[in-house]
């Protein structure tokens, strides 16, 4: 990692850098359990919303939960659970590894039983947000004329800023897979995906067809800006959109899908509203061309990834291409996106979609 580019974090509406530390692991020291003995604490106070069901043998809370964070409950050689159960005084019942279904929770008392629960949540939510992102929330950017404007765009770079430090061909975006993002989700298990499907729906229901009013929202995408703080090392550089009518709509849209995704926990609240940009060139590329942002954080195992960048010098193209004309496209749906794939037309493959119209 290189000190002078750290990782920004955005929280309550400001920007910090992450300095880098040095981390260090002994293979005698076990995660799971090192977690619990420090979240037990914070996960004293048992929350009353639960729905407990008493039983001859006591109270009864199931919990649903995706398959791949079972182990999460169980522990290494199953010390979490039986933690659980001892401090608790419950028992837990956990399905077998590749088998969906619900954790059971079962005790004498019932707060014993919310105690369970409300521990179990605090690992599950956890180490969901460890996971890498397996899918999100996009409009697709494939009308023709906006592919061949970046295309356009591509070219005259190169020809112009080639002798640019860090400028080639490898950084920029695969102009089929042109989008605007509007969150990132962890989508665990098929019912995870119908769940953020019928989600979806509930929005186009609730207030998508008011703001678009059952059309296509018109938008153009014209002129370019940089992530970071300094021009002359750039790793993300993305061109704006804005609605063709000069209205607030598409962000507003996109705000409110962010609401409601937030609220139901299937996206992360790290911010309060969308920054509706298109990537076009990214340095991530340059070593992978299916690299997909910052968006790389986590291993399967929860992990943390840095990426090593090498940045390149964006001064010349922000001059020469500021207001630089995109095209007009008319966005008509919002797509349920698989990270890591591409369907027939070069795009990332779809689980699902609302349209406008």
């Amino acid at each position: 990692m290189e000190v002078l580019r750290p990782q920004l974090i955005r929280i309550g509406g400001r920007i910090y850098r992450k300095n880098p530390i040095q981390e260090q692991t002994y293979q005698h020291e076990e995660e799971d359990e090192d977690f619990y003995q420090g979240f037990v604490e914070c996960a004293e106070e048992p929350c009353d919303g639960y729905e407990v069901v008493q039983t001859e043998q006591g109270f009864q809370c199931t919990v649903k939960a995706p398959s791949l964070l079972y182990k999460h409950i169980v522990g290494k050689r199953g010390d979490t659970r039986k933690k659980l159960e001892v401090e608790t005084k419950t028992s837990i019942s956990i399905p077998k590894l590749g088998q969906e279904g619900e954790i059971v929770i079962t005790g004498q008392h019932r707060s014993g039983v919310i105690s369970a629960r409300t521990r179990i949540d605090v690992l599950l939510l956890t180490f969901r947000r460890k996971q890498p992102f397996t899918h999100f929330l996009a409009f697709f950017l494939n009308e023709v004329e906006v592919q061949e404007r970046f295309l356009k765009f591509q070219e005259e770079v190169l020809e112009r800023c080639s002798m640019d430090r860090g400028v080639d061909s490898s950084i920029f975006q695969n102009p089929k897979k042109l989008h605007l993002t509007i969150g990132m989700l962890v989508l665990l298990s098929e019912q995870e995906i119908q769940q953020t499907c019928e989600m979806l729906k509930q929005c186009k229901e609730d207030f998508i067809d008011d703001i678009s009013g059952g059309k296509p929202l018109e938008v153009e995408m014209e002129g370019i800006e940089y992530m970071n703080d300094d021009p002359g090392m750039v790793d993300v550089l993305y061109a704006k959109v804005h609605m063709k009518d000069g209205s607030n709509r598409l962000q507003e849209l996109v705000d409110r899908v962010l609401e409601r995704f937030q609220a139901s926990g299937l996206i992360v609240k790290e911010w309060n509203s969308v920054k509706l940009h298109a990537t076009v060139m990214n340095t991530l590329f340059r070593k992978d061309p299916n690299a997909e942002g910052r968006y790389n954080l986590y291993t399967a195992d929860g992990k943390y990834i840095f990426k090593e960048r090498e940045s390149f010098d964006g001064r010349n193209i922000l001059k020469l291409f500021e207001n630089y004309y995109f095209g007009t496209l008319k966005l008509n749906s919002v797509h349920i996106s698989q990270r890591f794939t591409v369907d027939s037309f070069g795009n990332y493959a779809s689980c699902g979609q609302i349209d406008f119209s």
